[in-house]
């Protein structure tokens, strides 16, 4: 029986390892999610909406085994507290418009028709989770399905390989049925499979580019709906009447936190060329204050990156940049934690241009470059000179700016002011090789139902 192992980014242990399901064993696993769906759709919605917050609060009650073993499997380190914060959030923001956002739209309720368009659970819904925010990320489908009455299967990736157990455990415990929610452990080869085999009613992948073409060829031919959320190469522009200090601050926390292993991370910035010193120098100094190190210390700042692999393609970026010509800013002695492994110091380029790799492809680290630029125009030009389109960050002091400059973007998100955050209201989406599809808001309610029409002809005496 094969098996899924968990590598530590702390020390290079197999911290964790599950048997891989067998395709039967799989198959099985989604018949009884089915057959559970169909009792679970005809709960009370406020029932579902309660029972979900349940298992929410029950998660917040595991705090003290989640963190660390976050810290283990992927390298946050502890002293930030898991992701409870945008955990919660999201999951109250949704119970929150979950009345509205599935209430029936009423066309005509007269003496002789009754015309309208209900929300209606798809079935079973599969989502793959990633490993940077194996929580945040999970959640942003699996409570809005589950309170549209949906049945979910969750798989994690390998890197996170605990989160979909303690996910599922807090849930059960609430009161979700155990066929109604599921976890479980797949390789690559079943996955794929499941979904050529028409298994799922909606699927929600948040992955690699390489790992949403898969997705689209395992369905091919099935109409499985699908929503991904690939890779992103976010940027940000700093114009010349921003607030420098809060830009600064801003902007280099969204590109460090979490190793800069974030889906809107900020990976290149375009800065006025009136303020490009100041910024320079500014965030040179911000990142230089990290304390790298084991991330089971309360004092560490900056954890491992997850995987000594993806640390080598950051170096290999970092390389590939200074041999054609960029600047490495950040001392590399201020952090001797940096084990040339998965410890990797956080580095600020400059002297970068959209010729190399680190200004055009995902870097997915504690890195990034930064470009002045004369004007708009320029900075526009920049931005939307990418395969990617997640969000950008816009810093200035005037919003009629900042929409008209977003509309010439090429982003699921324009953020003003701030950055490397998902606001639950709003549609989480994005276009190009981002992906496509949305969720969290409204629309993602509507997105993992579908519309059913009822139009009734009354019969008059």
């Amino acid at each position: 029986m094969p098996m899924i192992q968990c590598i530590s980014p702390v020390d290079g242990s197999v911290y964790a390892e599950r048997p891989a399901l067998s395709l039967e064993a799989a198959k099985e696993a989604v018949v009884h999610a089915r057959k559970a769906q169909k009792a679970w759709a005809k709960r009370p919605l406020e029932e579902r909406v309660q029972l979900v917050l349940k298992g929410v609060a029950r998660l917040n009650e595991m705090s003290d085994v989640v963190v660390p073993e976050l810290a283990w499997q992927m390298g946050r380190p502890v002293k930030y507290g898991g992701e409870y914060r945008g955990f919660n959030e999201r999951s109250n923001y949704v119970a929150s418009i979950a009345a509205d956002a599935l209430a029936p739209l009423v066309v005509e309720d007269s003496a002789s028709f009754e015309r309208r368009i209900e929300r209606e659970a798809h079935g079973v819904v599969f989502v793959i989770a990633p490993w940077n925010y194996p929580y945040m990320t999970a959640i942003n489908t699996i409570a809005p399905a589950l309170m549209a009455g949906n049945a979910v299967v969750l798989k994690h990736a390998s890197q996170t390989l605990l989160v979909g157990e303690r996910l599922v455990q807090a849930f059960v415990e609430a009161g979700v049925p155990e066929d109604v929610f599921q976890n479980v452990f797949l390789d690559h080869e079943t996955t794929s499979a499941l979904i050529a085999a028409g298994s799922f009613n909606f699927i929600n992948f948040t992955g690699s580019v390489e790992g949403g073409r898969s997705m689209e060829r395992a369905a091919a031919g099935t109409f499985t709906g699908l929503g991904l959320e690939l890779g992103g190469k976010d940027p940000g522009y700093v114009m010349e009447d921003a607030d420098l200090d809060a830009a600064v601050d801003t902007l280099m926390d969204g590109a460090t936190y979490n190793s800069g292993q974030c889906c809107c991370g900020i990976e290149r910035i375009y800065v006025h060329e009136s303020l490009f010193d100041s910024f320079v120098e500014k965030s040179v100094a911000w990142v230089s204050n990290y304390k790298l190190g084991n991330p089971l210390d309360p004092e560490t700042s900056l954890g491992p990156m997850a995987n000594k692999r993806f640390a080598k393609v950051v170096r290999e970026q970092i390389a590939d940049a200074v041999s054609k010509g960029a600047k490495a800013l950040v001392d590399p002695k201020l952090f001797p934690a940096d084990d040339g492994g998965a410890y990797l110091a956080p580095q600020i380029l400059v002297d970068v241009d959209h010729s190399m790799a680190f200004m055009r492809e995902e870097t997915f680290g504690p890195a990034a470059g930064i470009m002045k630029v004369k004007n708009d125009e320029e900075a526009i030009a920049l931005m939307n000179d990418s395969q990617y389109g997640l969000t950008a960050s816009l810093w200035t002091k005037d919003p009629e700016r900042a929409g008209r400059l977003g509309r010439e973007i090429e982003t699921g998100t324009v953020f003003m002011n701030r950055a490397d955050y998902l606001d639950p209201a709003l549609c989480w989406t994005g276009v190009k090789e981002t992906g496509r599809g949305g969720s969290l808001s409204i629309i993602g309610f509507h997105n993992l139902t579908r519309p059913k029409s009822y139009h009734l002809k009354k019969v008059t005496a």
